[in-house]
């Protein structure tokens, strides 16, 4: 690929010269900033940098879980938290889910609303206890949030049904679904390009200087620049709180007469699990290597992997033949706070990373309000 100063006039004046709104990262956040950017100003230029041929990070290589909470997480925050609090994240998680869904149409995600369970062994059954106890009022305080009546109930036929083996008790989330991420990408790239953003691939952020970004291809001035790299946001943000948080996931072929449709975790949520059509689609595993796992790299862990493939073998599938199609990692962006990192840094430079696993459900959300941000401090 040519420099930038090799470039033609038109190639210059279109793609690389001063743009008003720079964006670092074409996942979620980034095409939502762009798009938000672009429909309150429609002649402004507004471009969108990708250091991949795809989106690098979690919006293509999540599990497609359309997901609010949990009972026990909920449950776990109030106990570390202020409630209040915590179902205003809930909320955000809500409307950032009817957001998307808005934004792009269903089909155009492949959304399916299945239902999510939340499983538990002989090991956790006082949280599972725990949680059944708190259920009036969980359903009472969600029931304000998604007008669904009696959204969380206790369903555990689901484990014999499913043909699990190991877990004895089972909640059910009725508000949560499930998503097509690929599709999801796909459609917002489309939205957004239709709408006349600039996405230009293969370019990697070096270095802000002034009112200019370094790249591995040259410089391009801004007016305006976001940072919307998630997980990758430590390189430009080390003074942030945020992180790299690895994912392992696996897949496997399809299966004959599946038995289970929908989303499923366990283990405080550090395991999960979905159907994608007749094919399983397993992940998680982070909290058995903390530390190694809190990396950018894009690569498998075999111990983790086994483990998944274990877990599979004894509790999801234990009657089922089954081959893995393929395995791959994706990097989330966490740090002590849940909540995400929406910031003016200075000098025009702003962020909004730190999604916590929680991308599809608050990512368009996020980029609308960073857009509103800059807007406020133009």
């Amino acid at each position: 690929m040519l420099d930038f100063n090799k470039l033609s006039f038109w190639e210059k004046e279109t793609y690389t010269n001063h743009t008003d709104y720079l964006i670092i990262g074409s996942g979620i956040v980034g095409l939502s900033t762009a798009l938000s950017l672009k429909e309150r100003f429609p002649t402004k230029k507004v471009t969108v940098l990708e250091r991949g041929y795809l989106p690098s990070g979690a919006s293509t290589k999540n599990a497609g879980f359309a997901c609010i909470g949990s009972p026990s997480e909920i449950m776990d925050d109030i106990k570390n938290g202020d409630p209040a609090a915590v179902f205003e994240t809930v909320k955000k998680r809500w409307d950032g889910l009817k957001n998307l869904r808005n934004l792009l149409g269903d089909s155009n995600i492949g959304y399916e609303n299945n239902g999510a369970f939340e499983l538990f062994n002989e090991t956790n059954e006082a949280v599972f206890e725990s949680c059944k106890s708190e259920l009036p009022f969980l359903n009472s305080e969600l029931q304000k949030i998604t007008g669904i009546s009696n959204i969380f109930q206790v369903s555990n036929e689901t484990c014999s049904q499913s043909g699990f083996k190991g877990f004895s008790k089972a909640i059910l989330h009725k508000g949560e679904g499930q998503i097509d991420t690929g599709k999801m990408m796909q459609s917002l790239l489309s939205k957004a390009q239709t709408q006349g953003v600039n996405i230009l691939n293969g370019i990697e952020a070096q270095q802000i200087e002034n009112h200019s970004l370094i790249t591995n291809y040259g410089e391009i001035s801004f007016g305006q620049l976001a940072i919307c790299t998630n997980g990758f946001a430590n390189k430009m943000l080390p003074d942030e709180d945020v992180m790299p948080a690895r994912a392992q996931v696996l897949i496997t072929k399809p299966i004959q007469d599946l038995k289970f449709k929908g989303i499923y975790h366990f283990d405080r949520g550090y395991f999960y699990f979905r159907n994608v059509g007749d094919r399983v689609l397993f992940g998680g595993g982070r909290n058995l290597d903390f530390k190694n796992e809190e990396s950018a790299e894009i690569e498998n862990t075999n111990r983790i992997i086994d483990h998944l493939k274990l877990e599979l073998e004894t509790k999801i599938l234990p009657s089922t033949s089954f081959e893995i199609d393929y395995t791959w990692a994706g990097i989330m962006g966490i740090g002590k706070k849940k909540s995400p990192l929406i910031k003016s840094l200075g000098n025009n430079v702003f962020c909004g990373v730190r999604l916590g696993g929680m991308g599809i459900a608050i990512g368009t959300l996020v980029g609308k309000e960073l857009s509103e941000l800059m807007i406020q401090n133009h």
